[in-house]
């Protein structure tokens, strides 16, 4: 396994933060481990030393890697919901763009040889996908804001650590999986309403977008050993800017999917279309990526199936339930 002795992780205290600060604390145990957070966020895994910064404070951000000087970054940190990005272009381009150059520019000139991970997304093939299943050779077609500053942050960071740096961009589809409760997340979102329903703590009505969507998805805990080979790898690779899409390959129809959560639900429950929770006209209806890149060079492969995802989801969304009952007491 390659040696890192200096990693940052931004976006630690996420989603898919908690999963992999823990397996790159147990791939680099002697390693000096850090975590960006925001001012005033709370988490990040214990074994990360939490360090606080804007990351569109670019002086702020400069004086941390100047200080820290890492070998590993993985950027994760970003507007990650792409509903919350439509409305929010300004907050999603500061973030999203403005906060990963200033990362990539300070990186450039403190730790111009380190690997850098960067978090990127499937969405910037964006329009390319009423042609199919994709690879990385797709033309890059964005449609909304959020697909479109993560196409510039790649490019940017492209432009910054190609000279000396290793860049690894990775492009996953959607995952989910167990840890996710953002209910700006449409599997996330029926999980909770479920559990709530089961409890007796919301009505007996489950609120839907578009329901016709077909989407690729992944449980978390595979999207998590992708980037952990990549990393592994990242030094081996062949060139100083590599792209891998991080997919099964296979889309899901979302009325499906809810489907299966609902044969596991403990109460029944209606399904109502809110208005609010459809996307604009612009939205694909279809989804899918070929990851044959990253297995051949990697031997990455989903080894956790829709149904395990989807069990691990429910069962986090009810034991969550459980806890505010606890806290409620």
């Amino acid at each position: 396994m390659a040696a890192f002795e200096r990693i940052l992780v931004t976006g630690g205290a996420g989603f898919v933060g908690g999963h992999l600060c823990a397996a790159l604390a147990a791939a680099y145990p002697q390693a000096t481990r850090a975590v960006l957070l925001r001012p005033g966020e709370r988490g990040g895994h214990p074994a990360f030393e939490a360090t606080a910064a804007d990351l569109t404070d670019e002086p702020a951000i400069d004086a941390l890697i100047a200080r820290f000087r890492p070998d590993l970054v993985v950027h994760l940190a970003g507007q990650a919901s792409l509903g919350q990005a439509l409305h929010a272009a300004e907050t999603t381009w500061r973030v999203n763009f403005h906060g990963a150059f200033a990362l990539g520019a300070a990186i450039a000139r403190h730790a111009p040889e380190a690997v850098m991970l960067f978090a990127s997304s499937a969405t910037v093939y964006g329009a390319s996908f009423r042609d199919g299943v994709l690879t990385e050779e797709a033309p890059l077609r964005p449609l909304d804001v959020y697909s479109r500053s993560k196409v510039a942050a790649e490019s940017a960071l492209s432009d910054l650590l190609a000279a000396k740096g290793r860049l690894v961009v990775a492009r996953p589809v959607n995952h989910s999986g167990p840890g996710q409760r953002n209910r700006n997340f449409a599997l996330a979102s029926f999980a909770a309403q479920i559990a709530a329903i089961e409890t007796g703590r919301a009505e007996p009505r489950l609120m839907v977008g578009d329901l016709s969507k077909a989407r690729d998805f992944l449980d978390v805990r595979d999207v998590v050993d992708a980037y952990m080979r990549l990393i592994e790898k990242a030094r081996d690779l062949p060139a100083s800017v590599s792209i891998f899409n991080i997919a099964s390959g296979t889309a899901h129809r979302l009325e499906a999917l809810l489907d299966r959560l609902r044969r596991r639900a403990k109460a029944q429950f209606a399904i109502e279309v809110d208005p609010a929770l459809l996307r604009p006209e612009s939205d694909i209806a279809s989804v899918a990526c070929d990851a044959t890149r990253l297995t051949e060079a990697t031997g990455w492969r989903p080894r956790h199936d829709i149904d395990d995802m989807l069990q691990a989801l429910l069962d986090d969304a009810r034991a969550a339930q459980a806890q505010a009952a606890t806290a409620a007491l």
